[in-house]
């Protein structure tokens, strides 16, 4: 069976953004690939934190994953900093990434912009992520399209790593890309990508009724003035959401609707909401059930890592040995 891996940096609670474009791909790809998801608490921590908040939100996001639907007994979830292969590799690769490769990343670019004083570990971040990825020999890495640049990064990588220490027969795969069938799901503002950082989230265990008070102003086609206004729903992000979260044919009502003003945007939210609701509910309901029982979240995090450190450390032998260190 070909193997996935994937990671995601604990910020809390999941919101739909997150949910949307990768953690429901991860619940439909566990039974199709032997999968490893983890909690990347190092990437974390290139902002500043306080290290109880941290720990908050690690075990916050392991809910939120398990409430979501992955299941610890097909795919292997675990934190990051439990497996210390992760930045042994990431110092090894250190060693063989060009500086300038690096600041050619285009997130990196962006982010040092609003940054007085850069840290190395935001430069270093996509040769951590080559580390997380190649540590378990994933064949392919479900992403989102703004992260496709950092797996060709984590491809070279594994091409430089074998051209020099594995030239007869590679060691280190080439991960492919699986990209999420969702796109990239924009904020409630319809200004920039869903982010806690900027406010315009809808989180994924937050109850109907806050969920409706954000929905309610959320914005729409701007050229939908008025109620008689006709729109085009491929601008608004409310129908995107429709096209993520509501029926076929209500995603088809909804562009009719809306094309000949049939609806007003409040009619439109009103049915999102209900069809948010419908797949929101049980994830809540799950996540209320597992509060109860923290102890088992900790024990699928040590099993999860256990499982990922005999991967893990099989692969780091192999590479001390290759280069020498053992």
């Amino acid at each position: 069976m070909s193997r996935i891996f994937s990671g995601i940096q604990p910020s809390g609670e999941l919101h739909i953004g997150n949910y949307l474009g990768a953690v429901k791909n991860w619940v439909a790809l566990q039974h199709q690939y032997e999968s490893y998801f983890c909690i990347v608490d190092y990437h974390a921590i290139t902002v500043a934190y306080e290290p109880e908040d941290l720990r908050t939100r690690r075990r916050e996001m392991a809910i939120s994953l398990l409430s979501s639907g992955i299941d610890p007994e097909r795919a292997v979830l675990f934190v990051q900093s439990s497996v210390p292969e992760h930045t042994e590799l990431a110092w090894i690769f250190n060693t063989i990434t060009p500086l300038g490769e690096l600041e050619r990343q285009t997130q990196f670019k962006e982010k040092a912009q609003r940054q007085e004083s850069v840290a190395v570990g935001l430069l270093t971040y996509p040769v951590l992520q080559a580390a997380d990825i190649l540590l378990y020999k994933a064949d392919s890495v479900p992403v989102g399209e703004d992260q496709v640049q950092h797996l060709e990064l984590s491809r070279e990588v594994a091409r430089r790593w074998n051209a020099r220490f594995a030239p007869d027969a590679p060691f280190f795969p080439e991960p492919k890309a699986l990209l999420t069938p969702t796109k990239r799901i924009m904020g409630l503002d319809g200004q920039a990508k869903m982010s806690k950082s900027l406010g315009n989230t809808v989180g994924l265990l937050e109850d109907p009724k806050a969920i409706w008070e954000k929905l309610r102003p959320a914005v729409t086609d701007p050229k939908r003035v008025r109620r008689t206004d006709p729109g085009t729903p491929e601008v608004c992000n409310i129908y995107h959401l429709h096209a993520a979260f509501s029926p076929p044919p209500v995603v088809e009502e909804v562009a009719v609707n809306c094309r000949t003003a049939g609806w007003g945007c409040i009619d439109c939210k009103k049915v999102l909401f209900e069809s948010m609701n419908r797949e929101l509910a049980p994830i809540r309901e799950r996540a209320a059930e597992i509060r109860e029982h923290l102890g088992q979240v900790e024990d699928v995090l040590a099993a999860g890592a256990a499982r990922a450190t005999e991967v893990a450390s099989g692969t780091m032998a192999e590479v001390k040995s290759r280069m020498g260190f053992a």
